[in-house]
């Protein structure tokens, strides 16, 4: 990990959080407590950085230095408000297209998947705030710049956000193994929210009810699924022949 990517101590991730930095989250150290400690979660409190607690162990193979229990990542990339973005898309005449990622993990997938979605013109990616690569720069990297140049929105709570873009008028197409269309099937030409899955176990059952329709890639070979990062640019292209 490259030493711009965290920062160490309590007092200079107070000053960073003061400074208005952007961090992707805190590491604090399992029953931790102090003075410095109590005004660090009382910083927290007034944003929202997900925060982690964590053995002494995993703080140390972080670092060798003094961290005195407390790690924070560093952003690269500022953060938006998908509730906020989503109405200024409307307004400037674009038919919204937004990816949502349901626990992502590689960060070469997600730098892969913002580089792929930046070149088919999708206007934003959303992530959760937990269980989820970080737009490090590691991911930077990978997407090209594209995380440089795409808006991307942290959700706390991804059930909620895909209700929101739902009763904004977005249809839900959800990519699965487990679709019953076929990706050319769906009408991309209007207003869309496209989910990908997990590496592991592809998209969450809650996500795949709110789903509007479930689709497929058509393969013919014997290996059962594409690579995420693969699958969401065969999707991204899809959109954008639909649109030109």
């Amino acid at each position: 990990m490259e030493h711009n990517d965290f920062i160490y101590g309590t007092r200079p991730i107070i000053e960073a959080i003061n400074a208005g930095r952007e961090l992707n989250k805190v590491m604090i150290q399992q029953g931790l407590k102090n003075e410095l400690i109590s005004e660090l979660r009382h910083h927290l409190k007034d944003t929202e950085v997900p925060v982690q607690y964590v053995p002494i162990e995993k703080l140390n193979r972080l670092t060798k230095k003094n961290h005195q229990g407390v790690i924070a990542f560093a952003s690269p990339i500022v953060y938006q408000e998908i509730e906020t973005l989503l109405p200024f898309l409307f307004e400037s005449g674009r038919i919204p297209a937004i990816v949502v990622l349901d626990r992502v993990t590689d960060v070469r997938n997600f730098g892969s998947i913002a580089r792929s979605a930046e070149c088919f013109g999708i206007d934003a990616i959303v992530v959760p705030s937990r269980g989820s690569a970080m737009a490090n720069s590691d991911a930077v990297k990978t997407s090209a710049g594209a995380l440089n140049k795409i808006p991307v929105c942290r959700s706390h709570n991804l059930k909620n956000t895909l209700d929101f873009l739902k009763d904004s008028g977005l249809r839900i197409v959800a990519c699965t193994e487990k679709g019953s269309k076929n990706l050319h099937e769906v009408d991309f030409t209007i207003p869309t929210t496209i989910i990908m899955g997990s590496e592991e176990d592809g998209i969450s059952p809650e996500y795949l009810k709110r789903a509007d329709d479930q689709v497929l890639i058509p393969m013919s070979g014997t290996i059962s699924s594409l690579n995420v990062s693969v699958s969401a640019a065969i999707a991204f292209y899809e959109l954008q022949k639909q649109r030109v």
